[in-house]
């Protein structure tokens, strides 16, 4: 397995430049002794010789933690992130690392270290980011699954635009710790950022989950709520436009597919959507973009290039004078959309929704100017309004159209990932996989 992932590796990465670091030789010599451990009779994990891929911002020992930064291209990590070691636990082989942009700070996937991830659909549009690398590794075969990251859809949006699975987990699901990191981050991206995985079938990222979420005390917010699924009544929230925004005929056409094929699952489908999905678009860009901006702006105007300066710029625009009461009174808001989707949950088991309501934009779109990052926001609307509510949510491909991928993420309550990617799995079984695909130009 070990050596089939390899020369898929050198086949195809020379043209997507998803994997930044390979060390064939380590990964070789794990699985000989994953092969013995077989043959000796002794028990193994549920990972056992499973090769992975890491993203390139949590720490994996005697590896850089690059995260898109020349900076960091020489910190080596002395210890291993929790979701790294848990994968380590069930038998994982790592066999290198992912691509992100820098500080994980965009919906694209390049730096200067390294350069650009492509997008194996097309290679003139972007894989999506920041987990972008993760994503077009697993679209082309490379590994059957990836660690990744999800702040603001970092799970969702390569998956959509790879034509992938992902499961961004309820926070606390998974423990969330990088050891080489000098501090905690803001408390606003530690409710928010979650650790996941990527994988062409569903089946695998339920697997990859389950052997992601094991205990850890580095995380206070770990939670240890059991991993399975509800027996409650199979109603789908379908959400065609949120909160009436627009949206494209591509993505729309791929909703319309999900909504069918749940319907001949088995589920109860109806077109509505929760309350206040705005309000929580704005509570997620007031605390992240407000944190972002107000404390990662020295180390981007220091050490970061040209491309992620002038993005952050925007970013900054858009933000605009930072006001600690609206940074506060957005906690509150937070509580009640809530208490509002909690109780919209109550009638509704799962959401399907879209991830970006328009497919993948043009490599560096972003870089275009301040009104094109809010264009981009806004079409990630129902994306980032999930990550502000840190509630799980699966990303499953229901088709292809106009030569991209098609995507929706089914949403849950607070720690219903196994009812989500049981959604994803009814829909998936109609579709079948849509990857791995030979890049195409």
């Amino acid at each position: 397995m070990t050596e089939s992932c390899l020369q898929r590796l050198d086949s195809v990465n020379p043209t997507i430049n998803a994997m930044t670091e390979v060390r064939a030789n380590m990964a070789l010599t794990e699985a000989d002794s994953a092969d013995a451990k077989i043959a000796s009779g002794d028990t193994y994990g549920l990972l056992h010789g499973v090769p992975v891929s890491i993203k390139g911002n949590v720490d994996l020992a005697g590896w850089a933690t690059v995260n898109g930064c020349s900076a960091f291209k020489d910190s080596i990590a002395e210890n291993n992130s929790d979701c790294v070691q848990n994968w380590l636990n069930a038998g994982a082989i790592v066999i290198g690392r992912t691509n992100t942009p820098e500080f994980c700070c965009r919906w694209e996937t390049s730096n200067e270290v390294f350069g650009a991830t492509h997008n194996p659909w097309n290679t003139a549009l972007t894989p999506g980011g920041s987990s972008g690398g993760a994503a077009a590794s697993v679209a082309c075969g490379i590994t059957a699954l990836a660690h990744g990251t999800d702040l603001g859809g970092s799970l969702r949006d390569p998956a959509q635009a790879c034509g992938i699975a992902s499961i961004k987990p309820t926070l606390g699901r998974v423990a969330d710790w990088v050891p080489s990191e000098p501090g905690d981050p803001a408390i606003g991206v530690q409710m928010m950022n979650t650790d996941g995985v990527m994988a062409r079938r569903v089946a695998d990222v339920r697997l990859g989950l389950q052997a992601m979420s094991a205990a850890s005390w580095h995380d206070p917010w770990w939670n240890s709520h059991k991993m399975q699924e509800s027996n409650r009544e199979r109603r789908v929230a379908l959400v065609k436009d949120p909160a009436g925004g627009g949206i494209h005929p591509q993505v729309a056409d791929g909703l319309e597919k999900a909504g069918q094929l749940l319907n001949k699952a088995g589920y109860q489908v109806e077109e509505t959507e929760p309350p206040g999905i705005e309000e929580a678009a704005d509570v997620w860009k007031t605390v992240c973009i407000g944190e972002l901006t107000n404390l990662l702006a020295p180390s981007v105007k220091e050490i970061c290039g040209e491309r992620m300066r002038t993005m952050f710029g925007f970013y900054e625009e858009i933000a605009g004078r930072f006001s600690a009461e609206n940074y506060m009174l957005a906690f509150a808001r937070r509580k009640k959309l809530l208490r509002e989707w909690n109780n919209f949950f109550s009638t509704y088991s799962l959401i399907v929704a879209p991830i970006c309501t328009q497919s993948p934009y043009a490599t560096d779109s972003d870089l275009e100017s301040r009104e094109k990052v809010e264009e981009i926001m806004h079409n990630r609307r129902m994306m980032v309004a999930i990550s502000a509510l840190s509630l799980p949510a699966a990303v499953v491909p229901v088709g292809i159209a106009d030569e991209l991928p098609q995507a929706v993420q089914i949403i849950g309550p607070a720690y219903q990932e196994m009812d989500c990617l049981a959604a994803a799995e009814a829909i998936e079984k109609q579709v079948g996989s849509i990857t791995p695909i030979d890049p195409k130009q």
